[in-house]
């Protein structure tokens, strides 16, 4: 963290900035394995930046339902007991759980495909762990590239693998899982069925740095960027720091759970509004297209009310 914090909070000028940066991030990679530089780097970025805020909304949400509500782009339906509000049962416990379970299920395979090619194999790893410090070009060039990348890869295997006759028991895990929720909320990012996780959360974000083989500063900067992005994506919140782009990834995220998997498989939606998969947005300016598109959001939030009330039902039975 202190790589991070010096810049920020120290009153040098640039030069000396940049040499206590440079400074901090030789000592550690001298004083550690390479290996441990990246496990312990990409779950600190991980914690700080996804496990805990949505720790903390995922805890606000249960134990403040009367105000979470007020944020909640869907209402009672976004909270994670649905509309019993209060009354969370162990459903919505272990939804959180296996949440954080694939998390670190990720973490793990990424250490485990290290391991193996650097110790087993005798290969260099997967991500450039050296003393020599990325460019900002270089920066800026690999985290379009890995944005770019993990568009492309979600949004085929989300949509030919999770959601296709390709392959149904990976279709069939992801509905039972994932699209038994009634409405995205805090922790629900990395809830599924593991092996559809690591097929369409872990590899579209992993693949892209290894590919290009990114500098680790720069796998952190943009593991960095995909935490805030999933955490505030998948909150459920109409409140956003940033409204313009994740304001408009999490209404396609709420969008997808609730029209039931019919569309917005890219996290971006930019390969959506190409090839036609957006749903829950208006597609012309022409009244009647909204009005159809209006009728077609409210019956999907409708199927979502009574799929979480019916499970409510079902429970006290």
């Amino acid at each position: 963290m202190s790589i991070f914090l010096i810049p920020v909070l120290s009153s040098y000028s640039t030069s000396l900035n940049l040499l206590f940066f440079y400074m901090t991030w030789s000592t550690l990679v001298l004083s550690h394995s390479r290996l441990r530089v990246e496990m312990f780097g990409t779950i600190t970025v991980r914690l700080i930046f996804y496990a805990l805020p949505s720790i903390v909304f995922f805890l606000f949400d249960i134990l403040t339902p009367s105000a979470a509500v007020l944020i909640k782009a869907h209402g009672a339906t976004g909270l994670p007991g649905g509309r019993r509000r209060r009354k969370i049962h162990m459903k919505e416990l272990k939804i959180a759980g296996w949440g954080l379970f694939n998390l670190f299920l990720g973490i793990a395979v990424q250490g485990v495909l290290e391991m193996v090619l650097v110790r087993t194999l005798g290969k260099r790893s997967a991500l450039k762990v050296s003393l020599k410090l990325p460019t900002p070009f270089e920066i800026c060039k690999d985290l379009s590239m890995a944005m770019l990348g993990r568009e492309l890869l979600s949004y085929f295997l989300h949509r030919y693998a999770l959601h296709s006759t390709l392959s149904p028991v990976l279709s069939r895990w992801h509905q039972t899982w994932y699209h038994s929720l009634s409405a995205p909320f805090p922790l629900t990012a990395h809830f599924d069925h593991p092996i559809p996780y690591l097929v369409t959360k872990f590899i579209p974000t992993y693949a892209p740095a290894i590919i290009f083989r990114f500098h680790m500063l720069t796998y952190i900067l943009y593991l960095l960027f995909v935490s805030v992005e999933e955490t505030f994506a998948y909150s459920g919140y109409n409140v956003m720091p940033t409204t313009l782009f994740l304001g408009g990834m999490a209404r396609r995220t709420d969008m997808h759970l609730l029209m039931g998997g019919s569309g917005n498989y890219g996290p971006w939606g930019v390969l959506d509004w190409i090839l036609g998969t957006t749903v829950g947005e208006p597609l012309s300016d022409d009244e009647t297209s909204d009005e159809a598109d209006e009728r077609e959001v409210r019956r999907a939030y409708e199927v979502a009310k009574r799929k979480a009330v019916g499970s409510g039902k079902t429970k006290r039975r």
